[in-house]
């Protein structure tokens, strides 16, 4: 049966529908306290190139309700707009968004951005190649989250096809030579606007993304010395984005989920190559160098803990389905 026969239909303008929040496919009910803990995990990892804020959410069973309470945050600012009964409207899309997640999720992260830019970046560029390594056995452990989430049994040819072509782009697109941009108010503005989608999709990261641009140090730093200015203009852009793909987004993993899920998990294996430890200022692939034994640890290390995590998120979720 295709995903969109299993899901009801979505709302009309006039009569929107409750939206219950996903708590099969992976996701689970979550507790204030370890929310906070999973919004500083996904701000931390948004400070380091090459792994994803998405991705995470995936690994902690949180993604598909937060991309759900983002979109009715997004038709709550419509309809404040453009109506009509706008009272009713917006009050009925705040209902639906899940705040007891939402709300220490983005205090978490907020805490962490704060508190790891400026240690991470600095961790970054000192030991990259060991940074590389240890992420890239987090990621590649991480696999595992959408596809479980998809139902692997249910994985047909198209859908492997899809992902497949999905991953083969990924890899391409980062695969680009970095490039610096001056970051002007209209420059920081699109830049975090694409940015912002590694949020929102597993395997891309907005760091990266950032760093592509040249604007990835400038926006650490502006972070740790608290430039008002500049990250103003910044969450503009953030804002800009978040509208422009969040609903988009709610509907293919209500519709369309299992290929969705696919797709992110061949973005998220395309993605892994700018995690390679190796590799040159102009991201040509090298052979492993001298440390490869310390940067082999910490990848094994990486992607036991991640492999721990979702092995314990699969129990509490069969178990909580079960009962």
């Amino acid at each position: 049966m295709d995903d969109a026969q299993k899901t009801p239909a979505m709302s009309t303008a006039e009569h929107p529908v409750e939206w219950v929040h996903a708590e099969s496919a992976g996701e689970r009910r979550t507790s204030i306290v370890g929310n906070l803990v999973r919004g500083a995990m996904i701000g931390v990892v948004e400070t380091v190139p090459g792994v994803s804020g998405g991705t995470v959410a995936l690994v902690v069973g949180i993604y598909t309700r937060l991309i759900d309470s983002a979109s009715h945050v997004v038709s709550a600012g419509r309809r404040a707009v453009t109506g009509p009964d706008r009272g009713a409207s917006i009050a009925t899309h705040l209902k639906q968004v899940d705040w007891k997640l939402v709300v220490p999720v983005l205090i978490g992260m907020a805490l962490a951005l704060f508190t790891a830019a400026g240690p991470v970046a600095d961790l970054v560029e000192t030991y990259p190649e060991l940074t590389r390594a240890a992420f890239f056995g987090m990621v590649l452990a991480s696999i595992s989250i959408p596809l479980r989430m998809a139902g692997i049994a249910g994985i047909r040819w198209h859908h492997a096809l899809a992902g497949i072509a999905a991953g083969a782009l990924a890899f391409w697109l980062v695969s680009i030579p970095p490039t610096t941009l001056e970051p002007s108010p209209l420059v920081l503005i699109i830049a975090a606007a694409i940015a912002v989608s590694a949020l929102l999709l597993p395997g891309l990261s907005g760091s990266f993304l950032l760093l592509t641009f040249g604007l990835y140090e400038p926006t650490l730093r502006a972070v740790d010395e608290r430039d008002l200015a500049y990250l103003g203009v910044f969450a503009l852009g953030l804002m800009v984005g978040v509208v422009s793909i969040v609903k988009g987004l709610e509907w293919l993993l209500h519709h369309r989920r299992r290929i969705t899920l696919v797709v992110l998990t061949g973005v998220m294996v395309g993605a892994m190559r700018t995690l390679w430890p190796w590799q040159s200022e102009s991201r040509e692939l090298a052979a492993p160098a001298a440390n490869w034994p310390l940067a082999l640890a910490l990848a094994v290390i990486g992607f036991a803990v991640v492999a721990i995590l979702a092995v314990v998120d699969a129990r509490l979720s069969r178990r909580q389905r079960l009962r």
